[in-house]
């Protein structure tokens, strides 16, 4: 499992260190004042980008396993060692609720 958490570290980093040229590309490509040999150029440019660059390639997994599905955003934990977690009293602020 360390494996696709470092993976996915590594597919993170790579995605900031493109985004704003991927942005820039994209602007470039809708702007409709720009001419076609431009935009042409711009998709190009686009496609010849590290596609684990692009934002959809991104996945949410667990911090502490590397699960990728279940995923609880605020906590980036799985629903199974969130609840773990939770029931030993681990997570500040969280209980079991009952009614």
């Amino acid at each position: 499992m360390k494996g696709k958490i470092q993976k996915e570290k590594k597919n993170q980093k790579l995605h900031a260190a493109y985004e704003l040229e991927r942005i820039r590309l994209k602007v470039l490509q809708k702007d409709s004042q720009s001419s076609w040999e431009d935009r042409m150029r711009g998709m190009l440019k686009l496609g010849s980008l590290p596609r684990n660059s692009s934002p959809t390639r991104l996945k949410n997994r667990c911090v502490l396993t590397g699960r990728s599905g279940s995923i609880l955003r605020q906590f980036k934990l799985s629903r199974i060692k969130f609840r773990e977690l939770a029931e030993s009293g681990m997570l500040p602020g969280i209980r079991k609720s009952s009614w």
